[in-house]
């Protein structure tokens, strides 16, 4: 077994493994261990009562984080005429059609969010084995297909996050970084995990949320009390 660092085990000593922690002092614990020479992002993982692999279980959307996520977000539109110019107006990185296409196609992806109009799916459908492993497939369910670019664009660079269920039942999504106030990293745990209870499918039987847990980057991990977080 690798040995674990200095930084390692004296966060873990601010660790209780076995307890569950209130919301206000998970945040001021995991903002403490929070301690290497780059500003961490803090986690949110979410482990769920569903199966992904049935449709009715799915569980995805997009949560807008009230104080962003501490990230700069290049933001890439796939648009024609009047349409790429408002995404370019907006704070688009990237604005093409066809060729931009191509460039996916090859390979050279420099951007974390994708959006098109709808009128430009049928290109962009092309690239759903480029896209869709990295999650950057467009989906007008999480709001990245619209004929609203400008709106679309703005909400990434502003702290749009999408979150989806991966197999094992799981959502993890960074919610901000350690140099966050404690108040503004609570604002956007509780704004993500209201997103994801409201993203529960009909066919979700028995408990929902199973586990929540927060950690830093290079952190150890702690349970949540997920009443702590709604006001139950």
């Amino acid at each position: 077994m690798a040995k674990l660092g200095k930084r390692t085990v004296t966060a873990r000593k601010n660790i209780d493994r076995n307890k569950v922690y209130d919301l206000p002092s998970a945040v001021k614990i995991v903002k403490l261990n929070a301690k290497a020479k780059f500003d961490e992002t803090i986690e949110l993982s979410m482990n769920l009562g569903v199966d992904p692999r049935h449709s009715d279980q799915m569980v995805r959307g997009v949560c807008e984080l009230p104080n962003g996520t501490g990230r700069s977000v290049r933001v890439a539109v796939f648009a024609r005429g009047d349409k790429a110019e408002e995404a370019k107006k907006a704070g688009a990185d990237i604005v093409g059609a066809e060729e931009l296409a191509e460039e996916v196609q090859k390979g050279n992806i420099d951007f974390d969010r994708c959006i098109a109009t709808p009128d430009m799916m049928p290109v962009v459908g092309r690239l759903g084995k480029v896209l869709g492993p990295r999650g950057m497939m467009p989906n007008p369910k999480v709001g990245t297909v619209t004929p609203d670019v400008a709106k679309a664009v703005k909400s990434s660079k502003g702290g749009a996050v999408e979150f989806r269920v991966e197999k094992a039942g799981i959502i993890h999504v960074g919610i901000g970084k350690a140099s966050f106030s404690a108040d503004k990293l609570e604002e956007n745990i509780k704004a993500l995990t209201g997103a994801v209870l409201k993203a529960k499918p009909t066919g979700a039987k028995g408990t929902f949320v199973k586990k929540i847990s927060l950690s830093s980057s290079m952190g150890p991990g702690m349970q949540l009390n997920l009443a702590s977080i709604v006001g139950e």
